[in-house]
């Protein structure tokens, strides 16, 4: 057993923020099934919300948030990680991360500022266009070169370990984790009183996604085996502008492009979108996405497409230079041809039920960016609200975490039993967990996606029932790998979004069901809860 002050499982924003103040209290184990560069913060293309000009404020940042958010957003919670956002930007700066600028007409230089679909101001800090990029790589460098902190890479996190687990007499709370080394197949045993989930979403449970491979909700469904609430899994932000392509299936086309003024077109050059939204191709990405589905099923055509042809070559390549150079490797110059878009399965606005510092429903665990569920997102998050509320929550995470178990330097003796194998075998065919993956997305991308109705949901709701028992008796019997943990967490968190959408009896953000076409305030406007 090995026991440390703090354990963080997860290194993107979240995790990495949290380990380093953390470190100046204790010891942080930062435990990762992959590198720790292997993440959804280090694919984020757009940008990091926070209000930055003199002609924008909190008040209009809280309002677009919950303008956004379609009902959902408790507003303290809005306005306190709002507040907090330019005190969280000055420590990414400190801790090295560069944000693009330009020259003022005195010659000063300040931070460029861009601008999303559903924000009113110009409050996006960027780095050209791999700002989630930027922000992995400062960030991991700091935590490799910070005392305290130990680095567990290629270690999965199977399951929390808690009291009742145990069946100590004690209150129910978290003390600590199993992990899987996936390199000897060893499961440790790692002890703490204080566990931070930071393992971001769950995209890879849809066939077309925008997410990387690791995005497969482990965070969620552990936490769920534990017993803690977990809230609004329906709500699942399609982004309206994956890149339309055979070879290249998961490139996000940010929605920074439409802040400086890309177009959505049909096949003729049609801007279709003032007819969906007064506020065109800047509209809410819930409104984009449906309005990019609708027009691909009325016209019959595989895509529709975004169009920047218009602004000055040497801008788009300088402002764009990760998207321009990926498209021509794919002979598509933006500069010259629209880009070919289909919406893909992107964030999870659900998780793992929190309070605004980050706090869950089970003691001595806590929960910080995707995989958690503040209530900042509501029903639809409002772009690039997604980075801020990771580096800011952690802030507040690590203060709660001190407050309710200050750090000593006598530890709780708790001994923890080491992880039963139990009488099981290698997994003898790993065809049939590709089968069942496979399976799982193909049935969410089809039952579950943008577009849902009853009938859609309780046929997903069937074959997820019956994928369950399978996946469940492959764990008891064979030896645990990735592949098998993957399997079992995608299983589970697909069971979860399909629950929570057939709870809805409204359309509601990114919640759009034909049977129920109609927002409703006066039954509805409340979170779907479930707890096991």
């Amino acid at each position: 057993m090995k026991t440390y002050d703090f354990i963080v499982v997860g290194s993107g924003i979240s995790g990495l923020s949290f380990a380093l103040r953390a470190a100046q209290h204790g010891t942080v184990a930062i435990v990762t099934k992959r590198e720790a560069s292997s993440t959804n913060t280090a694919w984020a293309q757009g940008g990091i919300a926070c209000v930055q000009s003199a002609d924008d404020t909190f008040d209009q940042h809280v309002a677009d948030t919950l303008d956004a958010g379609a009902g959902l957003c408790p507003e303290p919670v809005v306005r306190k990680i709002v507040s907090e956002g330019p005190e969280a930007i000055n420590e990414l700066i400190e801790w090295g991360v560069e944000f693009d600028k330009k020259k003022t007409e005195s010659g000063e230089k300040k931070i460029a500022l861009g601008r999303e679909g559903g924000h009113t101001k110009r409050r996006i800090l960027h780095h050209k266009d791999t700002t989630g990029r930027e922000i992995e790589t400062k960030l991991l460098a700091e935590a490799r070169e910070t005392e305290n902190i130990d680095f567990l890479e290629h270690h999965f996190a199977i399951d929390l370990i808690t009291t009742a687990k145990l069946a100590l007499a004690s209150p129910p709370r978290c003390v600590g984790i199993y992990a899987l080394n996936e390199e000897t197949g060893e499961v440790l045993t790692l002890r703490s009183d204080r566990v931070l989930l930071c393992t971001g979403g769950s995209g890879r449970v849809y066939l077309y996604t925008t997410n990387p491979d690791v995005a497969t909700g482990d965070g969620v469904a552990i936490a769920w085996r534990a017993g803690c609430e977990i809230a609004n899994m329906e709500f699942v932000q399609f982004h309206p502008t994956c890149l339309y392509h055979h070879e290249l299936k998961s490139f996000l086309i940010t929605e920074a492009m439409r802040g400086e003024g890309a177009e959505l077109i049909d096949k003729n050059g049609r801007r279709f979108m003032t007819e969906y939204d007064p506020r065109g191709s800047l509209a809410p990405r819930d409104i984009v996405a449906r309005a990019i589905d609708r027009e691909i099923k009325k016209t019959g055509g595989p895509c529709v497409f975004l169009d920047i042809t218009h602004k000055p070559a040497e801008f788009i390549k300088s402002r764009f230079p990760n998207i321009y150079e990926t498209c021509l490797k794919v002979d598509i110059d933006i500069t010259k041809q629209p880009i070919p878009v289909v919406p893909a399965a992107h964030y999870q606005c659900g998780g793992v039920a929190t309070d605004v510092n980050g706090a869950t429903s089970l003691p001595g665990l806590w929960a910080v960016g995707e995989v958690a569920c503040t209530g900042l997102h509501g029903a639809n998050r409002l772009a690039s609200n997604s980075l801020l509320e990771g580096v800011v929550v952690s802030g507040l995470a690590l203060e709660d975490c001190l407050e309710k178990i200050p750090v000593s330097s006598e530890r709780e003796s708790l001994n923890l039993p080491e992880w039963e194998s139990g009488n099981v075998t290698d997994v003898d065919e790993l065809v049939v967990i590709y089968h069942n993956w496979d399976e799982i997305r193909r049935l969410m991308w089809d039952y579950v996606s943008i577009v849902r109705t009853t009938k859609r949901l309780q046929r997903a709701a069937t074959r997820l029932h019956n994928l369950q028992r399978e996946v469940q008796e492959f764990y008891w019997n064979f030896r645990v790998t990735s592949e098998l943990l993957e399997l079992r967490n995608l299983v589970e968190m697909a069971t979860l979004i399909v629950d929570s959408a057939a709870r809805r009896k409204e359309s509601r953000g990114l919640h759009y069901t034909l049977d129920y076409p109609e927002r409703d305030d006066v039954r509805w406007k409340v979170d779907t809860v479930l707890k096991r």
